[in-house]
């Protein structure tokens, strides 16, 4: 079945996936007198729209400074007709005819191509479905985290993605650790909190395996993070496998729900959100509701 697109009043819900290398910006999120992803897409999407002012993006996860972006998702609600300013024009300056919306908004995809700077790239621009939120509909984050502890460093050519370990790794002890923090759990211990924020996430999956470049590589996925929450995990794990902590270290970390001196938070660059995943559209809405929620922790009867 065809999902519906979402549209509100005389505005298009429009999806954008996106790409960005993180070096040169200050996170995600807009800020005054910083170089933002956010930033950057607004103001091209104004530009090539003849908005003013720029219309706001929601994003499915806001990414810290340095970190990386393959498979990021945002949606903007943006007026029917301002997609006239990406009509193709004919002989007199006149549209070569009815357009759909579908054209449109590649059109608009082609523009903003041309206006990004090189470290911004929007693969896709197309017409939401309805419930769809880039942020509360989402079932799930994927991130990398791609170290290289070969004695020689790393590649240069890749060194803006690869964090160098001086020291070699014991990728077993450190998938050890990792098992004891999956499931859902307050992660108060890794995180930066945030006022009126929890805490509480569902940690589905994180391990090490080393790839075809002989890189170590953390697999982190998660219904949402918190601020940090991806960097301190996998701080705690490189301690593990340098044979600075045990393997239970980390699980003790996380029991106490508190702050933990010993936890470096990993550096930004070898972070990278390689995927969010959503349900089929008809659980859209449904899905955003149930994110709204506030979370608890049931614990078990003493």
């Amino acid at each position: 079945m065809t999902a519906v697109s979402a549209v509100v009043g005389d505005e298009l819900r429009v999806r954008l996936d996106l790409a960005y290398e993180g070096t040169e910006f200050s996170g995600w999120a807009r800020q005054p007198d910083r170089r933002t992803v956010q930033g950057e897409i607004e103001a091209a999407l104004g530009k090539v729209l003849r908005l003013d002012p720029a219309p706001s993006l929601t994003v499915a996860g806001r990414t810290d400074a340095g970190v990386h972006a393959r498979g990021q998702v945002a949606h903007v609600d943006l007026p029917f007709a301002a997609l006239k300013a990406v009509e193709r024009r004919g002989n007199g300056n006149q549209p070569e005819g009815p357009q759909t919306v579908a054209e449109r908004l590649f059109a608009l995809g082609r523009r903003l191509t041309g206006v990004l700077p090189l470290d911004v790239r929007i693969h896709t621009v197309t017409a939401a479905p309805e419930g769809f939120d880039a942020r509360f509909s989402a079932l799930s984050r994927r991130y990398a985290y791609r170290v290289c502890d070969a004695p020689g460093g790393v590649d240069p050519l890749r060194r803006r993605e690869v964090l160098w370990y001086p020291r070699p790794l014991d990728v077993t002890a450190m998938n050890a650790a990792a098992s004891r923090l999956i499931g859902e759990h307050d992660f108060a211990a890794f995180c930066k909190r945030r006022d009126g924020a929890t805490t509480i996430r569902e940690l589905q999956r994180l391990d090490w395996a080393r790839d075809q470049e002989g890189f170590l590589v953390a697999t982190v996925v998660a219904d949402a993070f918190c601020h940090s929450m991806v960097r301190a995990l996998v701080g705690s794990l490189l301690a593990v496998g340098e044979g600075l902590r045990p393997a239970g270290w980390p699980g003790t970390v996380l029991a106490a729900a508190t702050r933990d001196s010993g936890v470096n938070v990993a550096p930004a660059h070898g972070l990278c959100l390689e995927e969010v995943r959503y349900p089929d559209p008809d659980q859209f809405l449904p899905r955003a509701q149930m994110t709204r929620r506030v979370r608890t922790l049931t614990r078990p009867a003493q």
